[in-house]
């Protein structure tokens, strides 16, 4: 099942936001938890992120080979980082080159975990009965803030349009072994599978419930491949009037333009 998150485009419902299934023939409302008959045509519905995270949680250094890109060794356990809500986005919307840090932004593909119900101190046997399900994410990055003006990563990865996640949440996928790729004006600049990764999903959401309280709606994203841009040479930075495109098997392709802040 595809779940995702619309705003009516025309009509007497315009403007409104409901929860969707998104099926060949268009959008099935969801209603107080239950799916109706109710339609909305393809035409008429303008999808959004899928959902709106209480939690944004990245995991760093999830593949060995991006480690070692970057020049820094594996981590013994996942390393946890987190991005601010307000850089969520939805898919088709614009990245912003921020004004105050334009040049050197980055694009990272990865898959992401949307959490299904608030838990806690799962052991890995237990963690993906608490998923909802997986969509596609960038955790698109400022290198000059995150390695050269404040030397961490907070500001670097919570500008606006920072997290744009979707097109849905895919609830039917197997996550320990799928695709995921990144492409720039269509050009492939990362391809990895997830059974590259040092740490599964079923490990990481057992590990980050034994840190925090896990919501329903909060994303983890699993890390990103090798092939980012700031490690390329010449190093490849967003510009505006670019495409970026993640592509994960099973789920589908979250595509967004990069545009400047006005």
């Amino acid at each position: 099942m595809r779940i995702g998150r619309i705003e009516v485009v025309g009509g007497e419902a315009d403007g409104r936001t409901l929860q969707v299934v998104v099926e060949d023939e268009g959008f099935r409302v969801i209603e107080h938890g239950q799916l109706t008959d109710r339609m909305i045509a393809r035409a008429e519905g303008r999808l959004l992120a899928p959902v709106v995270p209480r939690q944004v949680i990245l995991i760093a250094m999830n593949y060995a080979a991006h480690a070692a890109e970057t020049g820094m060794a594996p981590p013994d356990a996942p390393a946890i980082l987190c991005k601010t809500a307000n850089a969520i986005s939805a898919p088709d919307a614009p990245i912003v080159l921020p004004a105050m840090a334009p040049d050197e932004v980055d694009y990272e593909g990865e898959l992401v975990i949307v959490i299904g119900r608030e838990v806690k101190n799962l052991s890995d046997d237990e963690a993906l009965d608490a998923v909802l399900g997986y969509t596609c994410g960038n955790d698109v990055s400022a290198r000059d803030c995150q390695f050269r003006l404040d030397k961490q990563w907070t500001r670097a990865k919570s500008f606006d349009t920072f997290a744009p996640i979707g097109p849905w949440i895919e609830t039917d996928l197997d996550p320990d072994d799928v695709r995921v790729r990144c492409l720039v004006n269509g050009e492939v600049m990362q391809d990895a599978r997830t059974s590259d990764m040092l740490f599964s999903c079923r490990q990481l959401v057992s590990y980050v419930s034994r840190c925090m309280t896990l919501y329903p709606g909060s994303v983890i994203f699993t890390g990103t491949p090798p092939g980012v841009g700031f490690k390329r040479e010449p190093p490849v930075f967003l510009r505006p009037g670019d495409t970026v495109t993640v592509d994960v098997d099973g789920i589908g392709q979250l595509t967004n333009p990069v545009v400047r802040e006005q």
